[in-house]
């Protein structure tokens, strides 16, 4: 029975998307649910298995081309994939695809055959890493990285007994060669830079700063950090939960920064749905904690920690990432001191937090050395005046300052 892989139905924020990698080759069995291609958009990356056992026996959309929702990938020849071990006759050309042609070339994917083709490499050259040996595209690059690193000391051996005349051009020798290498952007990075010009370019944004004793919060994460790991199935006690739960109350009490401008009108959203700002190798993708002001701090804690860990796989669906009514960003895991978060339309409100740092601070009228961390709020200035930010501001510090507030609600 002959199957057509189509593509997943795309959502109605999503126009088209790229076929990124095939993780089979025409002729491969396959099973049921076994993973075929990755399809990338500009907010994830959606994965097509098999629908049933088989045998590929066509594909028709190629790395890098563009698709629509639900397009034509592939043709698959359902059937049983168990056979019986071959004769020796059979055996010779059953592996004989997977063995080296004649001019040394190895099976790679249409993407790596692409890179192969335009940089003129021995295909025999390269180590392949997928299935069967087969040549990846970060085979390729792999090889092309080494390759231009390797070529400077090949260079210098090559030649030990040339006399070399040093002119003012190459004077540095061989380590001064500039190497440039164009790639296009993806479809995520190209998308994330789309929204961060538009949240430049139509919004009124306006930053304040404060900073926070983070004393008391240590003291009390010191304090309970092994219990709370214990009690909650291993869940780590964080600052973000505190965080999230911090903004949560200070939205209730400050409406404007929890709304959005729609058009002419403004939206004021009567829930807490905080997105949480994940770095990935892909770029900035902003998973949601729905109803978060309902979580309790374990809750928003292991919640973190499963969409980080989805983002790093590229396993986000749409749902996760669309939608929130805030947005919070830890720039200081990376050791970011200050700095101003951009909006997330058609958010009006995000807050930044930073890395942690010994300052000395004047503390009842003495100077005493404290572990503090700069807080930033980027608004948007058309909806939210800068003194209910600042107030919204000092709110969340008061919450971070004196912890058990939090619980209190007060």
């Amino acid at each position: 029975m002959t199957i057509e892989i189509k593509a997943p139905a795309f959502p109605e924020s999503v126009a088209d998307g790229e076929v990124a990698a095939w993780h089979k080759a025409e002729g491969d069995t396959v099973a049921r649910d076994e993973l075929l291609v990755e399809i990338e958009t500009d907010k994830v990356v959606m994965e097509v298995v098999a629908p049933e056992s088989g045998v590929l026996t066509s594909i028709v959309a190629l790395e890098g081309e563009t698709i629509e929702s639900e397009a034509l990938l592939a043709v698959l020849e359902a059937g049983d994939v168990a056979h019986p071990a071959p004769s020796s006759a059979s055996a010779s050309k059953t592996v004989e695809p997977a063995q080296p042609s004649e001019s040394g070339e190895h099976a790679m994917g249409p993407a790596a055959r692409a890179m192969v083709d335009e940089h003129g490499i021995d295909p025999a050259a390269i180590t392949g890493s997928g299935k069967g040996g087969r040549v990846t595209k970060e085979d390729v690059t792999k090889h092309l990285k080494s390759s231009s690193q390797a070529a400077p000391v090949k260079t210098a051996s090559t030649t030990p007994a040339t006399p070399a005349v040093t002119t003012p051009d190459d004077s540095f020798g061989p380590s001064s060669e500039r190497i440039e290498k164009r790639v296009p952007m993806t479809r995520m990075r190209a998308r994330i830079a789309e929204r961060l010009l538009e949240a430049t370019q139509q919004t009124a944004m306006l930053t304040t700063f404060n900073e926070v004793n983070m004393a008391p919060l240590m003291k009390l994460r010191s304090q309970y950090k092994e219990s709370f790991e214990k009690a909650h199935n291993g869940t780590r006690l964080g600052f973000m939960g505190f965080f999230v739960k911090a903004c949560c109350e200070a939205l209730k009490r400050y409406p404007a920064v929890n709304a959005s401008i729609d058009g002419s009108d403004v939206v004021y959203h009567g829930y807490q749905d905080i997105g949480v700002a994940v770095s990935t190798n892909d770029g900035l993708v902003v998973p949601v904690l729905r109803d978060a002001d309902f979580m309790s701090i374990a809750d928003v804690e292991a919640a973190i920690r499963d969409l980080g860990l989805k983002a790093q796989d590229k396993k986000l669906t749409i749902e996760e990432m669309t939608g929130g009514t805030f947005t919070v960003s830890n720039g200081g895991v990376f050791g970011s001191l200050l700095s101003t978060p951009i909006l997330n339309p058609p958010q009006t409100g995000i807050l930044g937090m930073h890395t942690i740092q010994e300052r000395p601070v004047a503390v009842n009228g003495e100077v005493v050395i404290q572990p503090m961390m700069y807080l930033a709020l980027s608004y948007d200035h058309r909806l939210i005046d800068g003194k209910t930010a600042v107030q919204f501001l000092v709110t969340v510090k008061g919450f971070i300052e004196d912890p058990a507030r939090i619980l209190l609600q007060l």
